[in-house]
């Protein structure tokens, strides 16, 4: 009797603490979502790199979002992708090209109004490393997906312990390839023009840009 209590002693407390681990990680993304859900509206200028060894791929942009509610204007590799709450707009310069589409419903495609939820639903959780970076203490949370077909390995969340706001996210996917995310500047309640959410068609139309509607 007294070895198979040992037993289950042995096996159940490091369950336990995975358990009590697993509730301190979403408990914390919560705190994040709750906190950044209250401002008015959110500014990112942040750092994008890309990395696979075994294609030998090393890439490293910048990039900013600005985020009120469901809306968002994103500037991000030479292009502009802008949602309204009704449509998505993603203007490519570099090709005079302007395409028109409703917001994707795939619970797979992160875009910059759900960055903050997708961690919601489909994610086992774990309580990661603690970082200092730079002075600022840095608390990694980690998500691996409940769906073994993903084709992202693992999330990793960076949040400042002070200040609650996520500094960096590296996602690895399953073939490897390692998308890192590291936030410059979160500025919050900023004064936005009315017009920002806001496309002009006529606009690009007189620029000669090309209208694609998917």
């Amino acid at each position: 009797m007294k070895k198979y209590l040992v037993y289950f002693l042995i096996t159940s407390i490091p369950a336990l603490g995975l358990a009590q681990d697993a509730d301190k990680a979403k408990a914390l993304l919560d705190e994040v979502y709750d906190k950044v859900k209250a401002y008015e509206n959110i500014e990112v200028d942040f750092k994008y790199s890309l990395e696979n060894t075994e294609a030998n791929i090393n890439q490293e942009t910048r990039g900013n979002v600005t985020l009120e509610g469901d809306k968002y204007l994103l500037n991000y590799l030479g292009a502009i992708q802008l949602y309204d709450g009704q449509k998505v707009y993603t203007v490519v310069p570099e090709n005079e090209e302007v395409t028109i589409e409703d917001q994707s419903d795939e619970e797979n495609t992160i875009t910059p109004s759900r960055m903050l939820t997708f961690y919601k639903k489909g994610h086992t959780y774990s309580w990661d490393i603690l970082q200092n970076v730079q002075g600022r203490k840095i608390q990694f949370v980690k998500l691996v997906p409940i769906d073994t077909n993903s084709t992202i390995e693992s999330i990793l969340l960076g949040i400042d312990a002070e200040t609650k706001h996520i500094f960096r996210l590296i996602e690895t996917g399953a073939n490897g390839t390692k998308t890192t995310i590291t936030v410059n500047s979160f500025k919050t309640n900023q004064p936005l023009s009315k017009t920002l959410f806001t496309f002009d068609e006529n606009k690009y139309k007189e620029e000669g840009y090309y209208i694609i509607r998917n």
